[in-house]
């Protein structure tokens, strides 16, 4: 599998805050991997990006001139949700009545939760049907009412109306009359966020506004380790598809960033190894996540997903986690530390050499029966993903990576691609920046040709807005789901544009890939 190339001369620096570890690579313009670390995590996100990239830069054989862009991710955006903790408090407006106000806005959320992030909600007329029909016109004067009601203890606001995928306009109405109104507040509108299904969709709307407090302070604090270290770099957050977003855009969707981590280690492993279909097993600390690789990027469920106790309809990697994992190798007998882990169980096997102590044998049969359990319980996962697709190969990532097999029943070939230990932060290092579109259209042949040209340039629209280089941008991707239950045939209609990020300094050559560049600029995030 080739790599995105950045089409610069410079370094691209992948940095994976994990729960357990940091790491941290630099990948070359012909991506490969020039240096990585490991260091051990803590609980403050600025110290954890500082010593991951001072464990690079400090050895003196890297220029942090020569460093021209960086992407960063974190599994703490999940954590914010799960924790109650760094979220604003949202006042949430549904445009839809009289048809919407059965089940009223958060009626759904855990009762905490909700107590956390509720600043007030209203129900007003607007919005349209599926075929783009008028339900009533969006009442202005109520929306201003709103938004006179929430002034001052409203931090962020969530905006949804129904079926806004098909006509965002009354979102965009409402969003500018909330922003006149209240001032300097951030005002998150559900076309950019979700797909169909007016619930979850503002869920994860009011998920994304309250935590874009959070996803402001992760911002700070990069460019202030950027600026720190003396680099000129593009700084990039990573998205659940496998995807980047330029910095000042993503703290815009911060809820695009849950599920980035399983995302990464994908896309690394594919990149370590070739591969782009495969199922991919990452084994960390504390867990094993299974996913299976598509055309080079992570396969996404397509049942709902739950956030904190809070249904969305947000597309995010499909994956089977097990609750095991190698443990902390400083905790481990075999490295002279009190707790017997699986990777004890591993070095016991004979699977890896990790440590140098060795594991005592009183505790070697109880190790010999864990570690026989994971692996019936690893198969069945690998089974189930790959549920549909006999001899797939499956890549072994993640720093405790060791304690898997080298062969499970009925799998195809196992591979260890690598740098597999940090396969999370090469995956963010190689990532390209992402775009897409999302439509349902009628199902006539002539109408689904005519949407597929128009998403496609809409998704390439997005990518650059996102921060790739323009004239490199690709479609890469199209999906087609027809509709069920309706009287007259329709389609949901998908598409993806990928292209790699526009860092400087640039590289002259030739344009590749489709055709399609918008006329706007692309977003830069100040550095």
């Amino acid at each position: 599998m080739t790599p995105e190339r950045s089409g610069a001369t410079g370094l691209r620096m992948g940095i994976d805050v994990g729960s357990t570890n940091t790491d941290t690579v630099l990948v070359d313009a012909d991506g490969v991997v020039t240096a990585r670390a490991k260091v051990p995590a803590v609980a403050d996100l600025a110290e954890c990006i500082d010593t991951a990239v001072s464990s690079l830069l400090v050895r003196g054989t890297v220029d942090p001139a020569a460093v021209c862009a960086i992407s960063l991710g974190t599994d703490r955006t999940q954590d914010s949700v799960d924790a109650g903790a760094d979220l604003r408090r949202v006042a949430v407006l549904r445009i839809g009545a009289p048809l919407s106000g059965a089940i009223p806005p958060m009626a759904t959320w855990p009762a905490g939760l909700r107590s956390m992030v509720d600043a007030g909600t209203a129900i007003v007329a607007g919005g349209c049907e599926l075929d783009g029909t008028r339900i009533a016109p969006l009442d202005e004067r109520a929306v201003a009412r709103f938004a006179d009601a929430v002034a001052g203890r409203a931090d962020a606001v969530a905006v949804t109306a129904v079926f806004s995928p098909v006509d965002p306009a009354d979102e965009l109405r409402a969003a500018r009359i909330l922003a006149d109104r209240l001032g300097p507040v951030t005002v998150s509108a559900s076309h950019e966020i979700g797909s169909m299904g007016l619930l979850e969709r503002e869920n994860a709307t009011v998920l994304n506004a309250a935590l874009s407090g959070g996803v402001e302070h992760t911002a700070s604090a990069l460019r202030a380790v950027v600026r720190r270290h003396g680099m000129d770099a593009e700084c990039f957050l990573t998205q659940r598809d496998g995807t980047l977003r330029a910095l000042g855009h993503a703290t815009r969707f911060p809820i695009l960033a849950i599920g980035s981590g399983p995302a990464n280690s994908m896309r690394g492993g594919a990149h370590g190894s070739g591969l782009a279909d495969a199922v991919v097993v990452d084994v960390g600390g504390s867990r094993t996540t299974v996913g299976r690789l598509v055309d080079g990027f992570p396969d996404e469920s397509t049942s709902p997903y739950t956030i904190g106790g809070v249904v969305t309809n947000l597309r995010l990697p499909d994956l089977v986690v097990l609750p095991l994992g190698g443990g902390s190798l400083r905790d481990a007998r075999c490295n002279g530390g009190p707790l017997a882990t699986l990777t004890d169980a591993a070095v016991a096997d004979g699977r890896t050499t990790a440590g140098g102590v060795g594991v005592p044998e009183s505790d070697r049969a109880g190790l010999a029966r864990r570690l026989a359990r994971y692996d019936q319980l690893l198969a069945e996962a690998v089974d189930r993903i790959g549920l549909g697709a006999h001899g797939l190969p499956v890549l072994v990532v993640g720093g405790g990576g060791g304690i898997a097999p080298d062969r499970l029943p009925g799998i195809g070939r196992v591979v260890r691609p690598p740098h597999g230990e940090v396969a999370n932060a090469v995956g963010a290092a190689v990532a390209p920046v992402g775009g897409t579109a999302e439509r349902i259209c009628g199902g006539r042949p002539d109408l689904l040709r005519r949407a597929v040209e128009e998403l496609s340039a809409e998704a390439v629209d997005h990518a650059v807005q996102a921060g790739a280089w323009p004239e490199r941008v690709r479609v890469a991707g199209v999906e087609e789901i027809p509709l069920s239950y309706l009287r007259d045939p329709a389609v949901r209609v998908r598409v993806r544009a990928v292209g790699p990020p526009l860092v400087p300094p640039r590289m002259p050559g030739p344009p590749s890939g489709r055709p399609g560049v918008p006329s706007r600029s692309p977003a830069r995030s100040p550095r």
